[in-house]
């Protein structure tokens, strides 16, 4: 658990606070779509949750488009 909470705000490459922000908005999808690779580093949990873009909530859309994702 403790992993995913940092994985999150290492994907999405803001600053600090940007990156939390975007850490909430996308830590309940990451979990609920994502899970089996939580632990397979960054770059495969942004590619699963852009697999998944249709089924995120709408801030976790938003914090992805809005990092260029």
């Amino acid at each position: 658990m403790t992993r995913f909470l940092f994985v999150i705000p290492l994907v999405l490459m803001a600053s600090a606070a940007s990156a939390q922000q975007g850490g909430d908005a996308c830590t309940r999808d990451a979990s609920r779509f994502c899970r089996a690779h939580l632990n397979d580093g960054d770059q495969v949990v942004l590619a699963c949750l852009k697999q998944n873009r249709a089924r995120l909530s709408k801030g976790c859309q938003q914090v992805l488009a809005s990092h260029g994702q």
